[in-house]
């Protein structure tokens, strides 16, 4: 998995070592996108599930307004990290082509799905089974 690190939309920081060892569910995302919106409460809900077993979710905002990023969040009650990236350097990396997209790695760190578009909850669910998260 690309590395993920540096000052948060929230305005906290992000580094390697938060995820270490943990599924990781990353997911590209936009204020500007309505299927990012659609899916949105699913992602945190899902979060909320799942995070007591070493789950972390992490947004990348996807070349945003910094303001509308903080915006969104704040209307989804989005409790996990996102980070900017504003010329779409960690798309790129992740080969996600446009957004919505989302990935899931291992606990070993190696990406075993990724998702172009956007994804529903029973999606989600076997993405996360695959890699022994209890759903």
């Amino acid at each position: 998995m690309p590395e993920l690190s540096g000052k948060t939309v929230q305005g906290g920081t992000l580094s390697p070592e938060d995820y270490r060892g943990k599924v990781v569910v990353v997911n590209l995302w936009g204020s500007w996108c309505a299927p990012c919106r659609r899916e949105q409460p699913m992602l945190q809900d899902t979060y909320e599930q799942v995070k007591e077993q070493g789950v972390l979710f992490i947004g990348i905002d996807n070349r945003d307004d910094p303001a509308a990023a903080r915006a969104h969040l704040e209307e989804f009650g989005v409790t996990y990290p996102s980070v900017p990236d504003p010329d779409g350097k960690l798309a790129y990396e992740f080969e996600f082509w446009g957004a919505p997209a989302t990935a899931v790695a291992g606990r070993d760190g190696e990406l075993r799905y990724i998702k172009v578009g956007e994804i529903d909850r029973s999606e989600l669910v076997e993405m996360l089974r695959g890699v022994g998260v209890d759903v």
